[in-house]
């Protein structure tokens, strides 16, 4: 190995892009650590030090097919903590485990709809964005990243940001796909027992209104009962009640389902069969954020967590991973043109004028939280 390629190799170690392990192997210095160790002390015990500063873990707790696993690693390389991720399928889980208390979580991602909640709880601390440097609020598009502040206090930064609607199996359903009705009826009627919806009550209860033209984001009681209806109606026929879908789309045991953005991009990516409908009816668009709850254990590893994140570099390498738009200009940029393109990604502006994000009342509506759990009983 030249000069040249040495450095080459040594920067994309300082970087985080290669392990310790990996850095030494390739550059033959793995037997050299001793004399290393007296002349760049700082590449031979990199974990040792930064350890001292954040610690040894960070816990993450976010939604499924959500991130780049490499990222993760190259965090660890970087700062010697190891990444504990756990999945939720809805953010009423979420607030459920964090009212409960002792959750040890370090970072979450809310979506935006639940901030004021959890600010109102007090179950979420003021992010002090003097350790977030990466962070820059004039790179983000207003309207993804709004939320995650509160009379002028900011409590989450934006993730990412994207649509709900559903992903159908082309080779196994015959019928082009363009409206919620089409979903829930062909689900009770030609393909019994091959529809999945998510077991979360906004989105599975919203998609259920817009059935009949109704809000997404209704509390309205009589209007609620009509979505009721319909779920009960529908639910001997779905295949399953799960927020983490894929696998039954990938093996073909369900043929549609109620899907996000990213799911969709994943799976058409790797299944070019399956695409993805935003209903015409309308439905949710939504972003989701990097927040940390009030009583983190790892306060120091959560901060270099979401800061490391938010390195366009490495949100690049996210969003080509997860197929999730971010509201980052800057990490745009670093995209594939044919990203900013994609009609899974960045649906027409026709199908995203109806949309609406999600409202915080219905986060902890009572109505809806009773349909849900009769709907998942029944």
């Amino acid at each position: 190995m030249d000069r040249k390629q040495f450095i080459q190799q040594l920067r994309r170690y300082q970087k985080g892009s290669i392990s310790r392990r990996h850095f030494l192997g390739v550059t033959g210095l793995g037997t050299a650590t001793a004399v290393l160790a007296s002349a760049m002390p700082e590449l031979v015990w990199p974990r040792a030090a930064s350890a001292a500063e954040i610690g040894d873990r960070v816990s993450l707790t976010t939604w499924p097919n959500y991130h780049d696993p490499a990222n993760f690693e190259a965090f660890t390389a970087k700062t010697g903590a190891a990444v504990e991720v756990a999945v939720f399928g809805s953010n009423e889980e979420m607030l459920a485990k964090l009212q409960a208390g002792g959750t040890g979580w370090d970072v979450f991602v809310p979506t935006n709809y639940t901030i004021s909640t959890y600010k109102d709880l007090d179950l979420i601390q003021p992010l002090d964005l003097s350790k977030l440097p990466n962070y820059d609020a004039a790179a983000y598009e207003t309207r993804f990243v709004e939320a995650g502040s509160i009379d002028g206090v900011t409590y989450a930064v934006s993730k990412d940001w994207g649509t709900t609607g559903y992903a159908v199996n082309t080779a196994k359903v015959t019928e082009p796909m363009t409206s919620w009705k089409q979903f829930w009826d062909l689900s009770m009627d030609k393909y019994t027992g091959r529809t999945m919806v998510h077991d979360y009550q906004l989105t599975t209860i919203g998609n259920a209104l817009k059935y009949y033209g109704y809000s997404f984001n209704s509390i309205d009681t009589a209007e609620l009962a009509e979505a009721e209806k319909l779920l009960l109606a529908a639910k001997p026929h779905l295949f399953a009640i799960n927020s983490d879908y894929q696998p039954s789309m990938r093996s073909g045991d369900a043929w549609m389902t109620v899907c996000w953005t990213g799911d969709a991009k994943q799976m058409h990516r790797d299944l070019p069969e399956i695409v993805y409908v935003v209903a015409k009816e309308g439905g949710e668009i939504w972003s989701d954020f990097y927040a940390i709850p009030k009583e983190a254990p790892h306060l120091e590893a959560a901060y270099a967590l979401i800061d490391f994140l938010l390195d366009p570099a490495v949100n690049a390498k996210e969003v080509l991973a997860h197929g999730y738009p971010t509201a980052d200009s800057r990490t745009t940029a670093l995209l594939p043109k044919e990203l900013a393109e994609d009609p899974i990604m960045y649906p027409a502006a026709e199908l995203l004028a109806p949309l609406e994000f999600g409202a915080a009342a219905t986060l902890t509506d009572p109505n809806r939280a009773e349909i849900m759990a009769r709907f998942k009983s029944a």
